[in-house]
């Protein structure tokens, strides 16, 4: 069976929904593949942080006021896709002064909101925090649900007259006189799509993609680890206050916390080994903030690998540098209707869609603008309806696993 579409967008997490749901608001004809259910691959993956932009304050401006900038969007209109924490920056006894006077510093600079407090402080607003945690800084952070935030989006782009293809891998790609005029699907789907352009938003695979085009990406993908424990009762996200490093935050998720992560190149994607000792080095160093964690019941593990962009990577030094998005027109490659996008961070999902949809659009002729920032998601303020569309498009990762649903058990 064939198929026109003026845009196929390949990968089904966060940046593809996106990317469907911006161009289908636009008015654009849009199909959306995903090799899997959403939110399958990095998306779901994730420790789940709504970043402030503190993070990055000091390293990365522009990053950090994009985070910013697109957090207080997320929580205008993500509704029940978002967790209305806080965020808390802990310097332990050990951790360098200088670095938390620049962090602070930045944040000023840049807009985000902060209140220091020495360590008393803390461990009244967290009890179970260590007893050599100096001082700590409060930032705007929160937590996002990918599962929730992915369905939504490709609902949305749906309502929009978007198809949404789960369980449809791309096994081919026909490039004829400098153009993607076909892409062959396999699983459930078994069709052939005839775009008029192509969006590859397929994460770390996003280097196979683009080589099935006949483009070159440079893919630098690293695992890293979370670990979810039984805690109850933590309000806000825990941020070590140090050079980013294994094991240096706590996200909470109501009945429990996630702990997360380390950094280790993989060379495939798909096949990579889960190391006991990135367990063991993320509990401990997470404990040093929150000790119960350490020997808390553990409830489940995964990994997620990250789509870093080999040049940036090489260029900036790796870990510890602020990672932004990149977007690259394959015209350069030879090939005139296709672009991948990668990089980045679920926070700024939403404006590496917008930009994205601003090149298709420039590429199709449409002068249609963009309304995500405005229009809340369907089901924001519904949350078992937000639930059923994970089920629907076989959405559910392990990151927010124990809280998509949870309102229909208790």
């Amino acid at each position: 069976m064939d198929s026109r579409t003026d845009a196929l967008v390949i990968g089904g997490g966060a940046t593809g929904t996106g990317i469907a749901r911006d161009l289908a608001r636009r008015g654009v004809d849009v199909t959306l593949v995903e090799r899997d259910g959403l939110s399958s691959g990095t998306s779901g993956r994730s420790h789940g942080l709504l970043h402030s932009g503190a993070r990055y304050a000091e390293a990365d401006g522009p990053e950090a006021e994009a985070c910013l900038e697109e957090n207080r969007i997320l929580r205008r209109i993500g509704g029940a896709c978002v967790r209305e924490t806080r965020g808390l920056f802990v310097q332990l006894a050990d951790d360098e002064p200088a670095y938390f006077d620049a962090k602070r510093d930045a944040c000023e600079d840049l807009g985000i909101e902060t209140e220091v407090v020495d360590g008393d402080a803390a461990r009244e607003a967290v009890p179970d925090l260590a007893d050599d945690v100096d001082r700590a800084m409060w930032v705007p952070d929160g937590v996002v649900l990918p599962s929730r935030l992915s369905a939504a989006n490709a609902a949305d782009a749906r309502e929009h007259g978007a198809r949404i293809r789960t369980h449809a891998p791309v096994t081919d790609v026909t490039v004829e006189d400098g153009r993607v005029t076909s892409v062959a699907l396999g699983g459930d789907a078994d069709e052939t799509v005839r775009p008029t352009y192509v969006v590859n938003a397929t994460g770390p695979h996003a280097g196979r993609i683009a080589d099935m085009v006949g483009a070159t990406v440079e893919m630098r993908p690293t695992r890293g680890v979370m670990v979810s424990v039984e805690y109850d009762g933590l309000e806000p996200v825990l941020n070590r206050c140090r050079e980013p490093d294994d094991g240096d935050i706590i996200v909470p998720h109501g009945g429990e916390v996630v702990l997360g992560t380390t950094s280790v190149s993989v060379d495939d994607p798909d096949d990579y080994e889960h190391a006991e000792w990135e367990i063991t080095e993320t509990v401990r160093e997470c404990a040093a903030m929150l000790p119960p964690v350490a020997t808390a019941p553990r409830v489940r593990t995964w990994w997620g690998v990250r789509p870093l962009y080999e040049p940036e990577e090489a260029a900036r030094g790796g870990r510890g540098i602020s990672r932004g998005f990149h977007l690259l027109d394959h015209t350069d490659d030879g090939v005139a209707n296709c672009c991948s996008v990668v990089g980045g961070k679920l926070t700024t999902y939403r404006r590496m869609a917008e930009t994205t949809a601003d090149l298709v659009c420039d590429r199709l002729g449409v002068t249609a603008d963009c309304t995500t920032a405005d229009e809340r998601l369907p089901g924001a303020s519904e949350p078992a309806r937000l639930d059923a569309f994970v089920r629907e498009f076989d959405g559910q990762g392990p990151t927010d696993a124990d809280l998509v649903g949870s309102e229909s058990r208790d």
